[in-house]
């Protein structure tokens, strides 16, 4: 079996991201977006998936968030989808139920080659210290769309923001963790490809 890695480059007028990932890794990860909220976030991501996780991203903070965020999702997404290559052998299907102290996350994804982001979370409040509590919606989605899987995210219950968004990445996490293991040889559908 080829190695499951993938290094994704982007440089625009509003960001410069560098992603390397290990779909076969243990969750080791060095972050750095330059916004403290979500590197604690992606720090989840990794070590609850066991996908090892480099991030390095310089954007433009003195604008907003949205820019980095936003990015930062789509070089994720490039970086799994390069990783995965044919899918062959491939679990495809992760689902996982994550319980922060008052938060419960549910995450159910497909890596189908099909995006489609399903996101049904409120937040108490508009902001967790100077991070956006909508971007993690926008990053999930550009996640989704460039990773192309589908996604679908329910917390039914929660009241500290902080919980709420932390219980999301580690139920991600779990459920990705899983959808990419290597379960068999084949591609996991009746049409032969995803």
């Amino acid at each position: 079996m080829a190695d499951r890695k993938a290094k994704i480059t982007r440089k625009t007028k509003e960001t410069d991201i560098l992603v390397q990932i290990n779909l076969d890794g243990v969750g080791k990860y060095e972050i750095d977006t330059g916004i403290g909220f979500l590197d604690h976030m992606l720090c989840h991501l990794s070590k609850h998936s066991k996908i090892d996780l480099i991030l390095k991203a310089k954007g433009d903070l003195e604008v907003d968030q949205h820019h980095t965020v936003e990015d930062v999702a789509i070089c994720l997404g490039e970086a799994l989808g390069e990783a995965l290559g044919d899918k062959k052998g491939i679990a495809r299907y992760g689902n996982s139920a994550v319980p922060m102290e008052d938060a419960l996350a549910n995450i159910a994804l497909d890596l189908s080659g099909r995006p489609f982001c399903v996101y049904n979370v409120e937040y108490r409040t508009e902001k967790v210290g100077d991070f956006d509590v909508e971007c993690v919606e926008e990053l999930l989605r550009s996640f989704a769309n460039n990773g192309k899987l589908n996604l679908h995210i329910s917390v039914p219950h929660g009241t500290n923001s902080h919980h709420i968004a932390e219980a999301v990445f580690k139920a991600l996490g779990q459920a990705l963790g899983q959808a990419v293991k290597i379960t068999g040889k084949d591609i996991p559908s009746t049409k032969g490809s995803l």
